[in-house]
């Protein structure tokens, strides 16, 4: 991001009731600014066009162009990254949504303060993958068929595949660090030779990848 102090957001969803509660909940004076908003899929490469935006947050159910075709679209031209909001019993397109290139997604009644995390926490480069239904969507994700298989673990040292077990738990670089007893430093270098060695472009792709090959169970 470029200002630290304020997560700019795209708004993409077709219920005005929705954008605008989401407006009451991340304001400015809360380190949130929503610079533009639309109600379709097919209005996101205009929107970003008129306004920097650090992070897009995403309705998965629209009428033209749904929210998977928006992320993958956006993903594939380099843009900013995806938190999907849901519904409850959205597992088969919210895995979607993950082989699409989402960072994560939050469901649509969660607490605004796990809502203002999850914004900020995918604006700064991580994952953000509701723990309440995080198991069941994964496990949607590996059964469908896969466009690639999954990457090969052979590459990793024995550090790495922990660190890599670590991410698809949940835990952050800091609490890596405070588990394995090693600085956040040496965990934030593991993480990226992980990423290099096996060609993952973010976070919710190296959980995904962790569930894949089993290193993390579903369950």
């Amino acid at each position: 991001m470029n200002d630290e102090a304020v997560v700019r957001v795209l708004l993409v969803d077709d219920q005005e009731l929705i954008r605008s509660g989401l407006r009451r909940i991340l304001r400015r004076r809360s380190g949130f600014d929503v610079v533009a908003e639309c109600g379709d899929g097919a209005d996101v490469p205009d929107a970003l066009a008129s306004a920097e935006v650090d992070v897009v947050l995403m309705d998965l159910r629209m009428k033209h162009v749904d929210g998977i075709e928006a992320t993958r679209r956006l993903r594939a031209a380099d843009g900013p990254p995806v938190l999907v909001l849901t519904t409850f019993d959205d597992d088969e397109m919210l895995s979607g949504a993950l082989r699409a290139g989402a960072a994560g997604f939050v469901l649509k009644d969660t607490p605004s303060d796990d809502l203002l995390r999850a914004v900020r926490t995918v604006a700064a480069g991580d994952s953000w993958l509701d723990p309440s239904i995080t198991g069941r969507v994964l496990a949607t994700y590996r059964s469908a068929p896969a466009a690639v298989p999954p990457p090969a673990l052979d590459s990793l040292t024995a550090r790495e595949l922990e660190v890599l077990g670590a991410i698809g738990r949940g835990l952050s670089n800091g609490e890596i660090a405070r588990a394995l007893n090693i600085s956040e430093l040496t965990v934030k270098s593991h993480v990226g030779r992980i990423f290099t060695k096996l060609d993952l472009r973010d976070r919710a792709a190296a959980v995904v990848c962790a569930f894949e090959t089993g290193l993390v169970s579903a369950g």
